[in-house]
């Protein structure tokens, strides 16, 4: 599953902090007639990109040149740039990296253009607050991208393996609570065969990418509000962490780490041996050839009561170099939120639209799963927030609560005597990362 997440759009940090002793200097990637536009994706994207372009071409009598990279390789390839100095016009960019980007003078700030031309209040503000930059915290102050899209996380379900089992189909507007959704979970994990072994889970969840959720909306958070102090510490964390541990080692409605060892999750889910797994926008074209019916519910509830997940998101960002920065600003704004641009985007499955009222049209027209589009939209409009390694200078210090977690989904540690002892390392990475950002 970490692989194919880290695939999609915006997931993640590109763990570009390591440019920040690069200044952007002189010798962008195009020249006056010129532009260079150089992002990570697969062919479908491409060739979305493509045809959106060729029309900004015409109207702008400009000649773009498309770069592709894969995901795995964008990272690499694109500092190589940076310290040739042959930084692209227009360059996918996460929210990690605006920071550094910012403070080494490689990204331009576009605020007044795209105040001045974007209804922003079409636009999710999600998206575009996670490209604002006040000089000490993200999310707020002036524009470095405009986002390429959101990625709402929600959570799927095997419809097909309810009606089998006989279980009411779940409500897509009243999440399960904690209890309610192990005694489900149960119900599906199933020797299917008789041959003495489980063949069918209730779920089988990453740590990394699920945790998230089950914190949320269990009130614990991973930092204080103004991101000085870690609280992973906190019996509502501790809570929500010895639970995802439970589903496996007390409520067992996951694979043993043998059985996941043999086939992971992700593809025991597309083979249909998976009750719950989580979906995100970029999942629904491999989805829509599965072998069974499949649909999107919020996350199960802790004790406040309230779903909750995350959104990811890449950026489209301009290179302060170009030697074409108003035409580059406008073919970043125009990749962003112009409807054909967009509507190219969407039908390569790639994405939903970043335009408001374009998402609301593509929830009530299109016929292709799931059913419950509106899930996505109501995480990105509601209940979607930003990874948290995300919204800080360095990620490292996010990055730590994973590195010897393994302990506590093995019950072999309780998930409080975890988070006491790696608070204290988690704490001394985000003070560093703060320094480094000049906060504090």
């Amino acid at each position: 599953m970490k692989s194919r997440i880290l695939a999609t759009a915006g997931a993640l940090v590109l763990a570009s902090a390591t440019i920040t002793g690069c200044a952007a200097g002189s010798g962008g990637g195009g020249d006056a007639d010129t532009l260079t536009f150089m992002f990570r994706g697969n062919d479908a994207e491409k060739a979305a990109y493509t045809d959106a372009i060729k029309q900004f071409e015409k109207d702008n009598d400009v000649k773009v040149k498309v770069i592709m990279t894969t995901p795995d390789e964008y990272s690499t390839k694109l500092k190589a740039a940076i310290t040739g100095k042959q930084i692209p016009d227009v360059f996918y960019i996460d929210p990690g990296s605006v920071q550094a980007y910012v403070r080494s003078g490689i990204i331009k700030d576009i605020t007044d253009k795209v105040e001045e031309t974007v209804d922003l209040d079409n636009v999710w503000e999600y998206g575009v607050d996670s490209y604002r930059f006040d000089g000490k915290l993200m999310g707020q102050g002036a524009i470095y991208a405009m986002p390429k899209d959101i990625g709402p996380f929600s959570f799927g379900y095997n419809k097909t393996m309810f009606e089998a089992a006989g279980i009411p189909l779940p409500d897509k507007d009243k999440p399960y609570s904690w209890d309610e959704f192990i005694d489900v979970a149960k119900k599906l994990t199933l020797d299917t065969n008789g041959d003495g072994t489980l063949d069918q889970w209730g779920t089988g969840l990453n740590v990394q990418w699920n945790l998230q959720s089950f914190v949320w909306s269990n009130g614990g958070d991973w930092l204080n509000e103004d991101r000085t102090k870690v609280t992973v510490d906190t019996p509502e964390f501790a809570e929500a962490l010895q639970f995802f541990a439970d589903m496996s080692n007390v409520a067992k409605v996951t694979p043993s780490t043998t059985d996941a060892q043999t086939l992971d999750t992700y593809q025991r889910w597309m083979q249909g041996q998976i009750g719950f797994f989580p979906v995100g926008p970029w999942d629904v074209p491999t989805y829509e050839k599965l072998d069974f019916e499949w649909d999107l519910i919020p996350y199960p509830v802790g004790s406040t009561g309230e779903t909750a997940s995350w959104i990811g998101t890449l950026g489209i960002a301009v290179s302060e170099s170009s030697k074409n920065p108003d035409l580059a600003t406008e073919l970043a704004i125009y990749l962003s939120t112009d409807e054909t641009a967009q509507q190219a985007l969407v039908d390569a499955g790639v994405q939903i639209p970043n335009l408001k009222d374009m998402a609301d049209e593509w929830v009530a027209s299109s016929t292709l799963p799931p059913s419950n589009k509106q899930e996505f939209l109501d995480v990105a409009n509601d209940y979607g927030r930003a990874l948290p390694g995300g919204n800080t200078y360095s990620a490292e210090w996010y990055d730590e609560l994973w590195k010897n977690i393994q302990p506590v989904l093995d019950g072999k540690q309780t998930a409080a005597e975890y988070l006491s002892d790696v608070q204290p390392r988690m704490q001394e990475l985000l003070d560093k990362a703060n320094a480094e950002a000049g906060i504090g």
